[in-house]
């Protein structure tokens, strides 16, 4: 192993090692695979998983076996994560052996709900109103501080929708407690957006940031179904989403990229849904549409790189695949109009359950509403609002 500490430049031939085998770890190895870069990844998987069918060497274990994670540092120069629920403990063994620069207080901070609002709300940023909850009295409690609609969260470990449910009344919010519970809750006022934003930035282990342009974000039952780069809003306010985004990952210290999800409200003004410390969904229209990606710009950021160029010189709307749609998407391939250029990123995800995200496509056009009439008409963008 070598002897870089995480604020060296880590120079080609070196290994990163990916806590995870998930998509986001996979595409950071082919971003990386160019930059001179050898892989080793830790994941349940294995050899199988997204990550493990690209990585070098993959160790075969579950995330919080603090021997696998020694083993995995063993091989590696560095060491990231590709999603937020792996161990603590390992997380903090890696920190301390220097190989992470990450650090562990954000990714503590993002994976839990109530933590990451007071983060935010702490340092001066714009979120929703919210309170905690953990049984029926607090849960009452919270909802004359927040009122109705809102949103009931699990503190920890939802995605993709999971982990939630919008309550309209008491009783909605008391069937939500006794569905979700018991555990610690998180009670969000909802918000009455326009639109859903994005934005993914980057900083540097130099403390160098770079800012990807506004994506514009549909969701469908929780799950990111298309993404809009950039996004169609007025560039005030593309300027002050981006300028927050920024100002962000400077106050918490953000080393790589980390996704910034945002609410554009009717006055134009935005509020900070939550954000994500490591390559986001919503960015993967940069694999396509940008001079640098996501995943490169997040491995420059944590090998002391200089940042790349994130401006875009094509719009791209993205759609992820979800379940069987991998599969029906190759009877598609040849229904593609002129004029939209369809690029194909599939995973390696061997079963296709309803919902799991088993791939995207990005389409490289000027011609948007073309695209979305595209997708559309193919079932690949559901109901909207």
């Amino acid at each position: 192993m070598s002897s870089l500490a995480p604020g060296r430049i880590l120079r080609p031939g070196a290994t990163i090692g990916i806590l995870g085998g998930g998509q986001l770890g996979r595409m950071m190895v082919l971003a990386g695979i160019p930059m001179g870069f050898e892989f080793a990844c830790l994941d349940p998987g294995g050899v199988a998983s997204p990550c493990g069918q690209v990585a070098g060497h993959t160790v075969k274990a579950p995330f919080d076996d603090l021997d696998a994670a020694a083993e995995l540092a063993s091989s590696c120069d560095r060491i990231t994560y590709e999603f937020e629920n792996v161990s603590p403990d390992v997380v903090s063994r890696l920190v301390d052996g220097g190989l992470m620069p990450q650090g562990a207080e954000l990714l503590a901070t993002s994976r839990h709900r109530l933590r990451e609002k007071q983060a935010l709300q702490n340092a001066g940023f714009p979120v929703a109103p919210f309170a905690r909850v953990v049984d029926e009295e607090s849960l009452n409690a919270a909802i004359e501080q927040v009122g109705l609609p809102a949103v009931l969260k699990t503190a920890t470990g939802g995605y993709d929708g999971k982990g939630q449910a919008v309550v309209h009344t008491e009783a909605e919010a008391l069937q939500a407690l006794e569905d979700l519970g018991p555990r610690e809750l998180v009670l969000e006022g909802f918000i009455p957006f326009e639109k859903e934003l994005s934005v993914v930035v980057a900083r540097s282990i130099h403390g160098d940031v770079e800012a990807f342009p506004v994506a514009e974000n549909e969701h469908v039952d929780g799950i990111l179904r298309v993404s809009i780069a950039p996004a169609r809003i007025p560039s005030s306010v593309a300027v002050t989403t981006v300028r927050t985004a920024e100002r962000l990952a400077e106050a918490l210290g953000v080393v790589g990229v980390v996704g910034v999800e945002f609410f554009l409200l009717p006055d134009g003004s935005i509020v900070i849904n939550e954000i994500a410390p490591r390559p986001h969904n919503s960015g993967h229209y940069t694999m396509d549409g940008c001079t640098t990606d996501q995943f490169e710009q997040h491995l420059r950021a944590i090998c002391g790189w200089p940042l790349g160029n994130p401006g875009m010189h094509t719009p791209v709307v993205m759609a992820n695949l979800l379940g069987e749609e991998a599969r029906r998407w190759g009877d598609e391939i040849d229904k593609i109009p002129a004029g939209l250029e369809v690029k194909t990123h599939l995973y390696g995800k061997a079963e296709a359950r309803p919902g799991r995200k088993m791939g995207h496509i990005n389409i490289v056009t000027e011609y948007v509403d073309q695209a979305l009439e595209f997708l559309g008409d193919r079932g690949l963008r559901g109901a909207q609002r």
